[in-house]
């Protein structure tokens, strides 16, 4: 193939360019009608009752954090595979953060290895918990919420992988990623090579109103200008008129403008037909791969996986890798654990506390995975894994 094929890559389309060119030409490039549209799209898909845009994926963690109440002296775990904000945002905060190993069957947080590190330690000490959708396999999150009930803890769910992905749990219910009807809070992201993007940009879920108006107020620097939100007035402003605002806790801006809106409006019109193709390409790779050496994580019938990420997990990780890029082929590794980072290192952790984790990262590699790959391009892909394996 002379063209690169890359791990992941955005689809715009004249519809997307037409959509941005309407707000561009409009009144209003921030704060304006088109953010509010792209929040009650995006909760009808997800199923969610309340939908917050920001300006990125981080920033509906941060956000999240401080809403559930983050602060020193708060402990939280979450899984050493993931993208390292979904860590970071407890540490802005000045919580503190430990990890728990995964499944090695679905590369999940594992809610047993969850279980057996809240109770090694005394009643209160661990305030919630962030399982991550890693890849678009959906966590269990009724597992998940029975343990976070039966021990108090709030549950935060990273579904930047996941829009689309459901499971249905034994009882026959079908749940959504990031619905926020087991999760305190979900967020996701619009980075350009998730599912719908929107160059940077993210959404928070909330299941209840009180989390939703709060998330409202610190993504605008903690600022409410809702007469019902006001705190009694100071002396010195005995009138109010419609100037009035209240900075009522230290917020941040982390709004999303009305053209990165307008272009996650548009994406989100083809957003189920973008995760049938993701899901196609999947099922060719795992039929490619079956009988080999290349092992492969294929969900079972009641989950819906998202495919953000094909992973494939091989012994010679570091000769494919390099073999693929001299065919163009530009794979990408997800993730380096994140407590072998330095900064997490200076935090207590060490190589060796999460063997699971560890080993997965040893062998796994993201193959291209996108909407816009084709047929041929992934014949090419699969032919050369299968090469390079063969040898």
């Amino acid at each position: 193939m002379n063209n690169p094929i890359p791990y992941g890559r955005q689809h715009i389309t004249e519809e997307d360019i037409a959509a941005v060119a309407e707000v561009l030409r409009g009144p209003m490039l921030t704060q304006g009608p088109s953010i509010g549209a792209f929040e009650k799209a995006f909760a009808d898909y997800i199923g969610a009752p309340y939908a917050v845009a920001v300006s990125n994926g981080t920033a509906a963690l941060h956000l999240c954090a401080m809403a559930l109440g983050v602060g020193p002296g708060t402990r939280v775990i979450t899984t050493p595979i993931t993208f390292s904000a979904s860590a970071n945002c407890v540490r802005y905060c000045g919580g503190e953060v430990f990890f728990a190993d995964i499944d090695p069957d679905t590369v999940l947080l594992d809610v047993n290895a969850v279980r057996r590190l809240i109770e090694a330690h005394p009643r209160g000490y661990f305030s919630g918990i962030i399982p991550v959708d890693f890849a678009g396999y959906p966590v269990d999150m009724v597992a998940f919420r029975a343990l976070a009930d039966e021990h108090g803890l709030w549950l935060l769910e990273d579904s930047c992988h996941s829009p689309g992905g459901s499971f249905e749990a034994t009882d026959g219910k079908t749940h959504r990623c990031g619905d926020a009807s087991l999760a305190d809070l979900a967020i996701f992201s619009f980075h350009p090579v998730k599912h719908i993007a929107c160059g940077e940009g993210g959404m928070i879920t909330a299941g209840t109103e009180a989390l939703y108006n709060h998330l409202m107020r610190l993504r605008t620097h903690g600022i409410t200008n809702k007469p019902g939100d006001f705190t009694p007035p100071y002396d010195g402003e005995p009138e109010r008129g419609g100037w009035y605002m209240q900075l009522q806790e230290l917020g941040y801006n982390y709004r999303l403008t009305d053209m990165q809106a307008a272009l996650g409006l548009s994406q989100l019109q083809r957003a189920d037909a973008m995760l049938a193709r993701r899901r196609e390409i999947a099922a060719r790779y795992d039929a490619a791969f079956a009988q080999t050496p290349v092992q492969t994580i294929v969900p079972p019938a009641n989950v819906g996986h998202a495919y953000h990420l094909y992973v494939i997990q091989t012994d010679n990780r570091k000769g494919l890798y390099d073999y693929l890029r001299t065919k163009n082929i530009f794979a990408q590794v997800h993730y380096i654990p994140v407590h072998t980072m330095p900064y997490y290192q200076q935090q207590g952790n060490q190589p060796g506390d999460y063997p699971l984790a560890e080993r997965y990262y040893s062998r796994c590699l993201s193959l291209p995975m996108y909407p816009t790959l084709t047929d041929d391009e992934q014949q090419y892909v699969i032919n050369e894994v299968l090469a390079f394996v063969g040898r």
